[in-house]
């Protein structure tokens, strides 16, 4: 009975898998040809524009996709009766198509990559568009390249025979610069080494080995490495 179910199991998993592989192949099929119409008019990679349609709509799959032909997680006020949802709705899947060019040419923080970045970088344009703020998650870019890169959706990105593509920046990690252990003062008046050293909760022999110090005569003006 136990390995009746689970020969059922694998058997829905195997279906399911190849129904979803076979859902994004029909997907980019219905829709590969209207995205390279907007990069064509837009200068954004098709590539980018179908990878994020398939991963914010499930690949034409998920409610907001069905029921408000959202295909681009944009929030706004919608008229559907049948479900409720923050989402924006549209009339046509090619307006959600649209109306997600055009949100990115009207938004300050997304503008400036259509200066930056050409119709075929789709590394440089996935990464700038999370930086903008279009997706909470820190993995969202990576996504989105996944699917393309799995997906092979470059080639309707028409990319020259020539292209070579851009080395992409890996991000650098905030570079605190590392504090030096050792920190310098300068002697005042009336110092001594004792009292500096009491200060600084150190210990007079401390300070003289690091400096290089043979006695513990010190002068103002001198600096000392603590």
């Amino acid at each position: 009975m136990i390995k009746k179910a689970l020969y059922i199991w694998l058997f829905l998993t195997c279906f399911t898998f190849s129904a979803n592989a076979q859902t994004i192949e029909d997907y980019i099929n219905n829709y590969a040809a209207h995205a390279q119409e907007l990069m064509r008019e837009y200068k954004i990679p098709a590539s980018v524009i179908l990878a994020v349609a398939i991963h914010e709509s499930a690949a034409g799959t998920s409610k907001i996709a069905r029921y408000l032909n959202n295909h681009f997680g944009i929030k706004g006020p919608n008229s559907n009766t049948e479900i409720r949802s923050s989402y924006r709705d549209y009339p046509a899947v090619s307006e959600s198509y649209a109306h997600f060019l055009d949100f990115l040419k009207s938004r300050g923080s997304f503008n400036g990559l259509f200066d930056k970045y050409d119709q075929y970088d789709y590394r440089n344009w996935a990464k700038g568009i999370q930086r903008g703020g279009y997706a909470r998650s820190r993995t969202w870019a990576s996504q989105i390249i996944g699917i393309i890169k799995k997906n092979n959706l470059v080639q309707y990105d028409e990319r020259p025979d020539d292209y070579i593509e851009p080395i992409t920046a890996k991000p650098t990690p905030s570079s605190k610069r590392k504090t030096s252990s050792s920190k310098i003062y300068t002697v005042k008046r009336g110092d001594n080494l004792h009292n500096i050293a009491k200060a600084r909760r150190t210990t007079p022999a401390a300070i003289m080995k690091k400096n290089g110090l043979k006695s513990h005569a010190i002068k103002p003006g001198q600096k000392l490495k603590l």
